[in-house]
């Protein structure tokens, strides 16, 4: 095993790093997303974890549950969306080597 196979063993230990720097980077990334021209806002992290949720109170009507539920469901679905088409998360890695986070 020649300089190659050491070669190879410092590119995929770069990768390593680059990757885990990345994911940490998403991690650390917030995305809010809105429904209702504003009435519903949520907070997600590049992980997909909610983090927060805003309901103002002319948007609770304790007669129209419903409606308030698909203003939650719209509003993380624009989370989401702003989340898979950032362009951190089809990045390539070194190499040509396409990666994806998956959103």
């Amino acid at each position: 095993m020649g300089s190659g196979y050491s070669k190879m063993k410092k590119q995929a230990k770069l990768m390593e790093q680059q990757l885990e720097m990345m994911r940490n980077e998403m991690k650390s990334k917030q995305v809010t997303g809105i429904s209702g021209n504003g009435l519903v806002a949520v907070v997600v992290n590049g992980e997909k974890e909610l983090l927060e949720i805003k309901i103002k109170p002319e948007c609770v009507d304790s007669s129209d549950l419903e409606g308030l539920q698909d203003l939650i469901k719209a509003a993380c679905d624009d989370a989401y969306s702003k989340l898979s088409d950032d362009p951190m998360n089809s990045m390539s890695l070194p190499g040509g080597m396409p990666m994806s986070f998956g959103f």
